[in-house]
């Protein structure tokens, strides 16, 4: 594949207007630091920019939205089924490689998606809108009864996790113990799978829904077809990891959309008088926060971009945020603006990978606006949030706040 849109650049390492580009593989820059001035010249000087091997294995960076939706659609040259996270070379490759839904190319990809889009899509997301704002109610109550709370973990995360726990067939009981394992995993920004508590988990509720199938997604997992074969109980739990793992960009995404509209009171009390606004406020909380901080693909042929050759084999890295401030896509786009249209951004990324739950996500905002909208609960900052250290994730991974019901 070839991209010529953009002339080439000639990136000088050491050029005295250089950053150090070492800081994109830095946690510590995504928890107290800001990214995007860094984001900013690469899109500008270094757009196709090859980070050698250290403790991650050498890699490109793209940092322009029109390069990395161009990579996105292009499965065919650029694969997910090697890994779409950056890992360090001792750890080895992705246990889920070729086996999760994040991580296979087509054909594959397409039947899996087609055994879980029934759980996901307008129809179903709709009927499950009773279920989202009882949770919702459910978890600002209990939280409002406290007064202060952390949005992300009282709120946020017990909310998505209630969620997808709920369309997995995990029962209400069994919901506070695997949000507390989910979240000691987060915290550690380990895997799920590492976690064996929740393996040990889903691998018993796989041997009930053997013996008892019912119309949850585990059941349809386990007795559905991929390729006319059943799949392996090793790719069930998988999936069911890759899934419950995929709550962490949601949570992000509706804590980050908080603190923005708290941030920006203009904007929220706009929205507040003109509710028409929410879908749009919804679009631009995805922009602002764009909760996934890169996604991997690895180079299946040779290819070229601005000039620079791309080999079979290669890690091709995709900053989403700065796509999202891209100055030839968005205008303005180190502004919060709720109104802003057109607003094509790519924080559930594009083509054959695009977020499965993208229905389902934007449901749970809309619900969680709406209910502190409404009136029914004031709500106001209470403190200083604390950013994740994570170069996967991005975020707020703690928004402190008071909470109250009127």
């Amino acid at each position: 594949m070839t991209i010529s849109a953009v002339p080439a650049t000639t990136f000088d390492p050491a050029g005295p207007h250089a950053p150090s580009l070492s800081r994109l593989t830095d946690p510590e820059l995504y928890a107290e630091g800001d990214p995007h001035p860094l984001w900013a010249w690469m899109r500008a000087h270094a757009p196709v920019h090859r980070q050698h091997a250290g403790e991650l294995p050498a890699f490109w960076s793209l940092t322009r939205y029109a390069d990395i939706r161009a990579v996105y659609q292009d499965s065919t040259t650029f694969s997910s089924a090697q890994g779409v996270l950056l890992r360090p070379a001792v750890v080895g490759p992705d246990p889920g490689g070729g086996l999760t839904l994040a991580l296979t190319d087509a054909p594959r990809h397409k039947q899996l998606r087609s055994l879980m889009a029934g759980w996901f899509n307008t129809r179903a997301v709709r009927a499950l809108e009773g279920y989202v704002e009882a949770a919702v109610r459910r978890v600002l109550d209990d939280a409002a009864a406290r007064e202060t709370c952390d949005f992300a973990t009282d709120i946020a995360g017990r909310l998505s996790l209630a969620v997808i726990a709920h369309i997995l067939g995990v029962p209400e009981a069994d919901h506070d113990r695997l949000y507390r394992w989910t979240d000691e995993a987060f915290a550690a920004h380990s895997s799920l799978v590492s976690h064996p508590d929740i393996v040990e988990y889903f691998l018993d509720l796989l041997y009930r829904r053997m013996e008892e199938p019912t119309g949850d997604l585990v059941s349809a997992l386990l007795h559905g077809t991929v390729g006319g074969e059943l799949l392996t109980e090793i790719e069930v739990v998988l999936n069911c990891e890759n899934l419950i793992g995929a709550t962490e960009n949601g949570r992000l995404a509706l804590i980050g959309g908080v603190q923005a509209l708290l941030e920006h009171p203009g904007e929220w009390r706009r929205l507040a008088r003109d509710r028409s606004l929410l879908p749009g406020a919804i679009e631009e909380i995805m922009r602002w926060t764009s909760s996934a901080t890169h996604s991997v693909r690895t180079a299946t042929r040779p290819s070229e971009l601005h000039g620079r050759s791309i080999a079979a084999g290669d890690k091709v890295v995709l900053w989403l945020p700065s796509a999202n401030r891209d100055e030839d896509m968005f205008t303005d786009p180190y502004r919060f603006d709720i109104s802003r249209t057109p607003n094509r951004h790519i924080a559930l990324a594009v083509g054959e990978h695009f977020c499965i739950g993208a229905t389902l996500a934007r449901a749970q905002m809309r619900v969680l606006f709406s209910e502190l909208l409404d009136g029914a609960y004031a709500i106001e900052l209470d403190g200083p949030g604390r950013r994740v250290a994570s170069i996967a994730v991005n975020g707020p991974q703690s928004l402190p706040v008071r909470l109250r019901a009127r």
